[in-house]
């Protein structure tokens, strides 16, 4: 993917989110996002979207077998979720002191 149309989420490493589509939506359970892959749109969220991986014997795993892990989920299916308001919340960007901070357009506070 090329730096020049790159996409800019308002989602980090480490935010509360809600899934608000899918198998596994809920709206009122947040999570922890794990990782972003802003080159994919792929977010991998706590307890979310598990599939089972077959994995071979090996010298770290002997005995091999069924594995369930998360897997990545789109981020147009995630949003942020406001802590104050304990509701889903959109983000807007503004600049403070020359930093661009997040800001929840519910509560209107910042979002560390």
């Amino acid at each position: 993917m090329s730096n020049r149309f790159k996409p800019k989420f308002n989602i980090k490493k480490g935010d509360t989110v809600v899934v608000i589509a899918g198998e596994d939506k809920d709206l009122k359970k947040p999570r922890t996002v794990l990782e972003v892959y802003p080159d994919k749109s792929r977010v991998l969220i706590e307890g979310v979207n598990i599939v089972t991986k077959h994995t071979k014997p090996s010298a770290q795993n002997t005995k091999g077998g069924l594995v369930k892990k998360e897997a990545a989920v789109h981020i147009s299916n995630v949003m942020l979720w406001d802590a104050k308001k304990e509701v889903p919340t959109k983000v807007k960007r503004t600049r403070e002191s020359g930093k661009l901070v997040r800001i929840s357009k519910k509560s209107g506070e910042v979002i560390k």
